[in-house]
């Protein structure tokens, strides 16, 4: 078990929304993940610690997305994401969590996510979401670049492939925080 004080620790949920989970991902099948994210944010709630819900979205005419000369761009469908793309999944949210969205990977960089963090006193942040090595990933990375201790709940993230998954947690997570399960995190006053 990981010991984490429920006054100091959040759950930051990256991209469990209608758009992503569908999509076919390993190791994890997007509803396996939702399911143990949603027992894994209901142990926070019941703690009194906050969760997090993170998602991504862009305007009509993606004007507000990143545009860096890369080799594999982004490319939004014709015609652009269907209207309900940027909801999160059905039954994930409830009163008194945090929402915030996103128009990059990463859930920092442009939003008030360490704000709403410090304001609160979290110095630990426990991640799950979709793309392990895309949103969750590049959060971890900030928050271990802004100072949190960063823990990533292993069944509760899933990737566009099992190599990708695996090799974030056998090369990447260890050296920004801790890895673990949803069911080893356990809550303390």
């Amino acid at each position: 078990m990981m010991s984490l004080p429920a006054s100091r620790t959040a759950l930051v949920l990256i991209d469990l929304q209608k758009g992503i989970v569908g999509r076919a991902l390993a190791p994890h099948p997007g509803d396996d993940v939702v399911a143990r994210s949603k027992r894994l944010a209901g142990r926070f709630r019941a703690a009194g610690a906050p969760v997090v819900l993170v998602n991504v979205a862009f305007s009509a005419d993606f004007a507000d997305a990143v545009r860096t000369p890369v080799d594999r761009p982004f490319s939004p469908p014709p015609g652009g994401f269907p209207e309900d793309w940027t909801e999160l999944v059905d039954g994930l949210a409830e009163p008194g969590d945090l929402t915030v969205t996103k128009r990059q990977w990463g859930a920092f960089y442009g939003t008030d996510l360490d704000l709403q963090l410090r304001r609160r006193g979290i110095t630990t942040i426990v991640l799950g979401g979709i793309a392990t090595n895309m949103g969750v990933e590049s959060t971890a990375r900030a928050a271990h670049e802004h100072g949190y201790a960063v823990v990533v709940a292993e069944d509760a993230t899933s990737g566009l492939s099992a190599d990708m998954h695996g090799f974030a947690f056998e090369h990447i997570f260890p050296m920004l925080g801790r890895v673990t399960t949803t069911d080893a995190v356990e809550l303390t006053a």
